[in-house]
């Protein structure tokens, strides 16, 4: 029976896991006795198990160990057709809704984007919140061990730019994630990752709880935290700072992959100070921060002195950049009195800045991430000093030559490749009928995973709800491209790939 199961399709595997999870809503919705919403997923959740059963018994007699060119197409697979099961019992739920818009969420919430068609916390029933941050956790922990086990083996995904690294550190973290079969590596990956993932999910819901905030709130903002998917019930703000203070705490998980694992090189002493995503984030964590509050801080000697006034623009400036870094999109509760204590406007270019930098390497987060940006840092920065120095040589030894030399140009190109990305969809989304300002905020906020970016990066809020059809089908699209990156996609079209 296990043999059977191990070689099933990945995409099978994730729609039966799929199909299970519905049932936790259905017990959701019936103990609040929203009836219709707890039959839509416990019907839902039976007809998909069936389906599964049914269809491994007709490939797990002769399947084959999945090949890491599979797992990639069953990861594309997975975004773009596994949110249609998803979308099932949510479209059943919502009677008069249109199957794009089911869609358009389930997409948002498996590639965690967190961008929604339904504004307001009253507009949909608790259930479906609750399901659309389950499905949001679940796109996380996907991602998680994806990353690890089917991009890294392929140099994809940010572990291109230190593919180069034959330190003997760098050896030993290739080595373990291309031992094996691809099957095994998932399996293995998912039995290292998984019991972190589900524990540090309990631990934050477990203090959201003790700091006032509701079980049922708490789990969603618990799962949004960990997946950096930025979904609520319409319930975050006013939670006060203790529980900011725990969002933030957990949203470091977003930064580096070594607050999770260690990759074989954490038994290095200091090596968190030393590591790049690391430095780059706590620079971005003091230098925006202080910008505002700077900022904030003479607009209010001009006016009036107010030291408490003062703090809540440092707690808010601060969790905004930890926020919109992450990809995560959380406002704080703190952040509008700081903007109507110092009369600051919409400060939406730095998020969209934020945004676009994004996290770290293997984790939730989106954007170009923060490794790329750190080996194009080095590069230009040794680059200036060639201009003063033109016969110096560069030091920071062996693995720090190959970040500024290999890294850089492989990030180089990363790079130009979103920004040609950017540029299409602005054009597709002009063609769509957007607005300029409206689709640079939209194009960021779909590719770099951070839906909430919407809310705040414009001048107006821009609602998903009152875009036409084919600018959400083109957004949805996107972030599907902006999950799997640029160089993901390229891969399946390179004739090597398919003959090895």
């Amino acid at each position: 029976m296990w043999r059977s199961l191990k070689r099933l399709p990945f995409l099978l595997i994730l729609q039966g896991l799929g199909a299970a999870a519905m049932f936790v809503p259905a017990i959701h919705a019936y103990r609040l006795d929203y009836m219709h919403t707890a039959r839509c997923f416990f019907y839902s959740g039976a007809l998909f198990l069936v389906v599964f059963v049914l269809m491994a018994m007709a490939f797990g007699g002769r399947g084959r160990e999945g090949t890491t060119r599979g797992q990639l197409m069953g990861l594309v697979g997975a975004l773009l057709l596994l949110p249609l099961m998803l979308a099932v019992p949510f479209r059943e739920a919502l009677s008069d809704s249109r199957i794009l818009a089911p869609w358009f969420e389930m997409v948002s919430s498996l590639t965690t984007t967190g961008a929604t068609l339904y504004t307001g916390g009253g507009t949909l029933p608790p259930s479906l919140h609750l399901w659309r941050a389950m499905v949001g956790w679940m796109g996380g922990l996907l991602f998680w061990v994806s990353a690890l086990a089917v991009l890294a083996p392929l140099s994809l995904g940010g572990f291109e730019v230190i593919a180069t690294d034959i330190t003997a550190a760098g050896r030993a973290a290739l080595r373990d994630r291309q031992a094996g079969c691809p099957g095994e590596r998932l399996r293995r990956y998912t039995a290292r990752l998984g019991p972190v993932y589900v524990g540090l999910t309990m631990t934050l819901w477990l203090g959201l709880v003790i700091t006032g905030v509701a079980p049922g709130e708490g789990a969603i903002l618990a799962m949004s935290t960990m997946a950096t998917s930025g979904i609520t019930s319409g319930a975050f703000t006013g939670n006060g700072f203790l529980s900011e203070l725990l969002v933030f705490a957990f949203l470091v998980f977003a930064i580096s992959r070594l607050t999770f694992r260690n990759d074989y090189i954490t038994r290095e002493r200091g090596i968190w100070r030393r590591d790049p995503e690391m430095r780059l984030a706590v620079t971005l964590l003091i230098v925006v921060p202080g910008f505002l509050f700077t900022r904030h801080f003479l607009d209010a000697i001009e006016s009036e002195g107010d030291l408490g006034a003062a703090i809540a623009a440092l707690w808010g400036a601060l969790f905004m950049t930890m926020s919109f870094l992450t990809t995560a999109g959380f406002e704080s509760s703190f952040f509008e009195e700081a903007r109507f204590w110092s009369g600051l406007e919409t400060p939406g270019i730095l998020f969209i800045g934020l945004s676009l930098i994004g996290g770290g390497v293997a984790t939730t987060a989106g954007g170009v991430k923060l490794l790329r940006v750190f080996a194009l840092y080095k590069h230009g920065a040794r680059e200036m000093e060639r201009l003063v120095f033109p016969s110096s040589i560069g030091g920071s030894g062996f693995r720090g030559r190959r970040l500024r030399r290999e890294g850089a140009f492989v990030a180089w190109i990363f790079f130009m490749l979103f920004a040609l990305t950017v540029a299409v969809t602005m054009a597709a989304l002009a063609f769509a009928g957007v607005e300029f300002e409206d689709s640079v905020v939209l194009t960021v906020a779909a590719l770099s995973n951070n839906g909430p970016l919407a809310e705040l990066g414009a001048e107006q809020s821009i609602s998903y709800g009152s875009l036409s059809s084919a600018a959400q089908l083109i957004l949805a699209l996107v972030m599907v491209l902006g999950r799997l990156e640029a160089l993901a996609i390229i891969a399946l079209f390179n004739q090597d790939f398919w003959r090895n």
